[in-house]
């Protein structure tokens, strides 16, 4: 399935990440935590397909994606930054990246984010957030993607991890094994772990060394 979209608004979230609200085709639905390959209905552009997840729900009127923009990579987030209100997408069948399976740990660096935001919102409107806790890397606090959102849902159990900001307001830190140790309690729960590959691959392998379970989706270099 493929079908084209305009675009219906373009929002600045952070200094490089944007979010498009466009239109929803009839009879559309997806999962929170799902994603579907979009591309630019633009004959040079139409065919290079990238895979995003949503950040609205499934009971919205339209779609909504967040989406960093990787200005020096001079590819899709490239061009989409170059887009205006009544451009077109073209959206395509969704499939599951990550869905929620239960309570537990959300584990995201910097875009990594954009698979829970829909996630999250569900489970807020279903009154369903308690158990969910968040470690959310990224360089610095300018970088934080829908924080004062994340706060408002999850309060003291959203803690923010950076890594290249001395002077941060919240913890300077690395997601590593130590940090994992001494800030995860119980190991029973759910983990949801999604971010740059090499990020992704490292916590999975020191969560199952701890004895956890995982669910990671890597993100993709666009």
């Amino acid at each position: 399935m493929e079908k084209v979209v305009k675009i219906k608004s373009i929002g600045q979230v952070t200094h490089d990440v944007k979010q498009f609200i466009v239109e929803k085709p009839e009879g559309y639905e997806f999962t929170p935590g799902h994603a579907t390959e979009i591309s630019i209905n633009q004959e040079e552009w139409k065919d290079e397909k990238r895979p995003f997840t949503f950040t609205s729900l499934n009971e919205d009127d339209h779609l909504e994606f967040t989406i960093k923009i990787y200005p020096d990579h001079d590819g899709v987030t490239e061009q989409l930054a170059k887009l205006k209100e009544g451009d077109e997408l073209i959206v395509r069948d969704n499939w599951g990246a990550i869905e929620y399976k239960g309570p537990g740990y959300i584990i995201a660096g910097g875009a990594g984010i954009t698979p829970y935001i829909s996630m999250l919102r569900d489970l807020k409107k279903k009154d369903k957030l308690a158990g969910m806790n968040l470690f959310f890397s990224n360089k610095t606090d300018k970088d934080i993607i829908l924080k004062e959102e994340l706060d408002s849902m999850l309060g003291e159990n959203a803690t923010y991890v950076i890594t290249d900001q001395q002077d941060t307001k919240h913890t300077n830190a690395y997601l590593n094994e130590e940090f994992l140790k001494s800030n995860i309690s119980d190991l029973s729960k759910q983990f949801y772990v999604c971010g740059p590959p090499e990020m992704t691959e490292e916590i999975n392998k020191t969560l199952k060394n701890m004895g956890a379970d995982t669910d990671a989706f890597q993100l993709d270099d666009q």
